[in-house]
Formats: structure tokens, C-alpha cells, sequence
């Protein structure tokens, strides 16, 4: 008993820390990661409003170092995102030009977000300095076998014919509408146009029906078969009828609409035979939104080398939205966590994962 009373008294270690000897708690950290990429605030407006309503001296170089952290700590979750992501039959993909700082140049050069969709699930976003077709060559695993659904931009064909049959592209009829609708507004050639219009109607008519009816894969191209093949069908023969008019000049709005969907026409029909594409990559495109709003406030990323971290925290943030799950409460918990975890616990805390344990504590409780 002696011997007990002499002993030191045992202390218990400190938990896992973010940042070692740093003071940013996972609250703190999360209110700075949602003030910039959800809120669009840049980090010198952060630093304005820590100082002016709190008076706590907070440096955005410090609060720059701790965003770089947190991508840091979430980048495994990134990467298990990614692996779950390319195991669909079916992404979308598109691209987005973004500013960053080169050193000595004197200005900023273009660089780029490239998105990754699956309908319903997931958003991911990488970061690339270019918008070649090697560029997706190192986003895409190799094992990867599926439909890329993109807009007409040649990067896409070229990749397609390196991957070879693995690799199969649907179009977008959204980029399509779009030329035609250009045309229509500037009254080159207005009632041909407008008819294009109006048969696209119909085919997104159908496509709100099967949205609305939550139909599956199966059903959807049973009924596109059914209904929208005829439409197409008129369509095509239209097109090909109005091109051979030669009342279109190849550099007009409807020369150009006409050329654009003609040259896609296989990967335009893609939709018809396979129940998991979308009519359009317009869900992609939605994701892309919230960045472009960031880049007017923001205006550039810090550097070449900065572009992974804020493609990491978008990643994690439009995949919260897309499952109707509150970024805030998602990055204070996982960042609460991740110093505690292992590699192999990753798995369970994907934006996917924590939203089917959300729905299951619910069950529990209920």
C-alpha cells in the first residue's frame, strides 16, 4: 500500500489532435471551411469579421494553413468517394475554368475543375492546370468499364478511342437545346428551330414522367423505346432534311446547332438503349454551380499546387447536398473523428455512409 501512495499519479494522454500544438478545434475549423466554400466567403473576409465582431486576431496565412489541414484529414474520405464513384455504370463528367497564381508570370493562369457525377449519388471534383484528354486518362482508374456522359468537347472522343470498347460516350441534349435555342432567339431561320424545340419538349416530357414516377433503369428504357425513339426518329430525318437544304451557312447559329447535333448523333441516341443515362448531363452541370458563385467572390486559387485542396472540400460538400445532408454538422463530426480512426474506418464515414447511419439511428429511435 506503501508503494501505491509513493507512486506518480498516472495521467491520461491527450486526445488526437488536427493540428498538433494548434488551437483550432473542429468547430472552428468547420466554421472556417463553410464560410469559404459554402458561403463563398475568401479567408481576408474571414479575417475581417473574426476581428471586427469577436476581436480575436485571426491571420488568414494561419486560417489558410488549417483550410489545407482539413483537406488533408478528409482527402482519405476523398479517395474512398472516388473508388465507390467509378464502380457505377454510368458517370457524368464535365469541366470548369478556374484562375490560379503562378508564381512569376506576373498574372493568373487558367486552370481547371473537372466534375465527376453519378445520378443520385456522389460528386467529385478534380484539379488539373489543363483540359486535355490526359487529364482524364490519371482521374479515370484504368479498371474502370461504363458509359462517360459529356458535352461535345474532342478531349472526350479522344480519351474514348484510347480506352477502346471499355469506354462508351452518351451525349448531352442539353448542350443541343441550347444551340438551337441561340438560333431561335437571334431569328436565323426561327421556325425551323423552333420546331427542333418543340420535339425536345416532348422528349423532356417524357423524361418528367419517369422522374416523377421514380421509374428505374428498366423502366426507363422500355418507355424511351416506346415513346421517345419515334420522336428522334423525326427528328434526325429533319436534320439531316435541313442541312441538305443548303439554306443553312455552316458558321449561322442554325448551321452550327444542326452540325453540333448531327456530329453526335450516336452518343446523342445512347440514352435510348440504357436505362441508367441521363437525357442530359444538366445534374453535372448543377453541381458545378456553387463553384462558379465561389469564383466571383474569390476570384483565383492560391497557387497550381492549392487546386487539390479546394477540388477535396467540394467534393465533400456538393456529395453532402446531394443527399440532403447539412455540410456543417457532416465536417464537425467526421472531423471530430478522423484524428481517433484507421484507415479501414474510412468506409463508414463517406457522405453516403453517414447519411444511411443518420436514417438508421431515426429507425432506432422511432
Amino acid at each position: 500500500r506503501r508503494a501505491d501512495r509513493d507512486a506518480p499519479p498516472v495521467i491520461a494522454g491527450l486526445p488526437p489532435k488536427l493540428i498538433e500544438c494548434g488551437i483550432a478545434t473542429p468547430g472552428l475549423l468547420t466554421e472556417i471551411v463553410i464560410g469559404k466554400y459554402c458561403d463563398h466567403m475568401p479567408l481576408y473576409r474571414q479575417e475581417k469579421i473574426f476581428a471586427q465582431r469577436h476581436g480575436v486576431g485571426l491571420p488568414r496565412q494561419t486560417m489558410c494553413r488549417w483550410v489545407e489541414a482539413a483537406a488533408d484529414w478528409l482527402n482519405p474520405i476523398y479517395r474512398q468517394m472516388r473508388d465507390e464513384m467509378f464502380t457505377a455504370g454510368c458517370v457524368g463528367v464535365d469541366e470548369t475554368p478556374v484562375k490560379f497564381l503562378a508564381p512569376g508570370s506576373g498574372k493568373a493562369q487558367q486552370g481547371y475543375l473537372w466534375t465527376y457525377k453519378v445520378a443520385g449519388g456522389d460528386t467529385l471534383f478534380d484539379w488539373h492546370d489543363g483540359r486535355t484528354h490526359r487529364c482524364l486518362e490519371s482521374m479515370i482508374p484504368e479498371n474502370f468499364r461504363g458509359v462517360l456522359q459529356c458535352d461535345g468537347f474532342g478531349a472526350y472522343r479522344t480519351y474514348a478511342r484510347k480506352r477502346g470498347d471499355d469506354i462508351e460516350l452518351a451525349g448531352c441534349w442539353a448542350h443541343a437545346r441550347r444551340k438551337f435555342y441561340d438560333a431561335l432567339e437571334a431569328g436565323d431561320h426561327g421556325q425551323r428551330a423552333a420546331w427542333v424545340l418543340r420535339q425536345l419538349q416532348l422528349l423532356y416530357r417524357i423524361e418528367g414522367e419517369l422522374r416523377d414516377s421514380r421509374a428505374g433503369p428498366r423502366r426507363r428504357q422500355a418507355k424511351r423505346s416506346a415513346a421517345s425513339r419515334m420522336i428522334l426518329d423525326r427528328l434526325w430525318r429533319a436534320l439531316y432534311r435541313f442541312k441538305n437544304s443548303g439554306k443553312h451557312l455552316p458558321k449561322s447559329l442554325m448551321g452550327r446547332a444542326i452540325d453540333y447535333t448531327l456530329n453526335q448523333r450516336a452518343e446523342l441516341g445512347v440514352f435510348l438503349e440504357n436505362g441508367k443515362v441521363e437525357i442530359d448531363n444538366n445534374p453535372v452541370e448543377n453541381a458545378i454551380r456553387p463553384t462558379a458563385i465561389g469564383k466571383k467572390n474569390w476570384l483565383f486559387i492560391g497557387s497550381k499546387e492549392a487546386g487539390w485542396r479546394s477540388a477535396v472540400i467540394y467534393s465533400i460538400i456538393e456529395s453532402c447536398r446531394s443527399r440532403g445532408i447539412d455540410p456543417h454538422a457532416y465536417l464537425k463530426d467526421v472531423l471530430t473523428r478522423l484524428p481517433a480512426m484507421t484507415n479501414w474506418e474510412i468506409a463508414g464515414i463517406t457522405p453516403k455512409a453517414w447519411a444511411e447511419s443518420k436514417v438508421e439511428q431515426l429507425r432506432e429511435v422511432s
